[in-house]
C-alpha cells in the first residue's frame, strides 16, 4: 500500500504538542464534537457535493480522511450511502484508537499529512476537514504537495478551515490543558497554494461564524488535473 513520501516528515515542536495534546483530548473531543453536523448545514452540503464529486468522477481508489480525528466525519460520509472506500489517518494514536473503537468499519492508520505513507496517484478523494489549523503557513506548501502527489487524476479534494490572518495560542481546551496553536487563513492564501501545489479550484464558501464560533469558515472544493 505504501510508496516512500519525496518529502521528509516534518518534525517540530509543535507537532509534537499537537499530538501530545490531542492524545490527552480524545475522548473527550469525541464525545463533544459528535453530532456536531447535525447543526451545521452548509458544512454538510460541502461534504455532500465533495462526496459526490468523488463518486461522478469515477476515479478508483480510496477517499482519505486526512486528520481524521475520531472518525465522525468519515462516518459521516459512510451515511450519505455513496459507497466510498474511507481511509482515516490522524497524527494522534489515541485520536486512532478512539476511531477504530467508534467505527470498526472502517480503516483508520496513524501518519503524518507531511509525508504520507500512500502511494503516488493512489486516492480517488481527500478530505481535509480543519486539518490544518495547528499548521504553520510556510508548511502548508508541503502539506499541499503531499495531497497533489497522492490524489489520482481527476480526484478531488475539499479542505475546511477558520478565517482570518492570525495565530492563537490556546492552553485548555475539551476539559484538559493543551500546548496548541490554532491558524486562521485567508481562503485566496489556501486557494492559491492549492494552485501552486497543482490543483485546480472547483468550488468555494465562506460562511459567517455560528453561536459556538469565532471567526468565519471556509471549505475549498479542488481537483487534481487529468494528465
Amino acid at each position: 500500500m505504501t510508496e516512500t513520501s519525496p518529502h521528509p516528515d516534518i518534525t517540530r515542536p509543535h507537532t509534537d504538542a499537537t499530538r501530545s495534546s490531542y492524545d490527552t483530548v480524545a475522548v473527550a473531543y469525541a464525545d463533544l464534537l459528535d453530532a456536531e453536523l447535525g447543526n451545521k448545514p452548509f458544512d454538510r452540503a460541502m461534504l455532500g457535493a465533495f462526496a459526490e464529486q468523488v463518486r461522478a468522477s469515477g476515479v478508483p481508489g480510496p477517499v482519505a480522511d486526512l486528520g481524521c480525528g475520531p472518525g465522525r466525519v468519515a462516518a459521516y460520509l459512510d451515511g450519505l450511502g455513496l459507497g466510498l472506500d474511507l481511509l482515516g489517518i490522524d497524527l494522534s494514536p489515541e485520536m486512532v484508537a478512539v476511531a477504530r473503537h467508534r467505527h470498526p468499519r472502517h480503516r483508520f492508520e496513524v501518519g503524518s499529512m507531511t509525508a504520507l505513507d500512500l502511494r503516488d496517484d493512489s486516492l480517488a478523494g481527500a478530505l481535509v476537514w480543519y486539518s490544518t489549523v495547528h499548521t504553520p503557513p510556510e508548511e502548508l506548501p508541503v502539506m499541499f504537495g503531499e495531497f497533489n502527489r497522492t490524489l489520482a487524476p481527476g480526484g478531488h479534494l475539499l479542505i475546511a478551515f477558520k478565517v482570518g490572518d492570525e495565530r492563537v495560542r490556546l492552553e485548555h481546551a475539551y476539559g484538559h490543558p493543551v500546548a496548541l496553536d490554532v491558524y486562521r487563513f485567508p481562503p485566496d492564501l489556501v486557494a492559491g497554494l492549492l494552485r501552486e501545489a497543482g490543483l485546480v479550484e472547483v468550488a468555494r464558501l465562506v460562511r459567517e461564524a455560528d453561536a459556538q464560533e469565532k471567526t468565519p469558515q471556509a471549505f475549498i472544493l479542488a481537483r487534481k488535473p487529468q494528465r
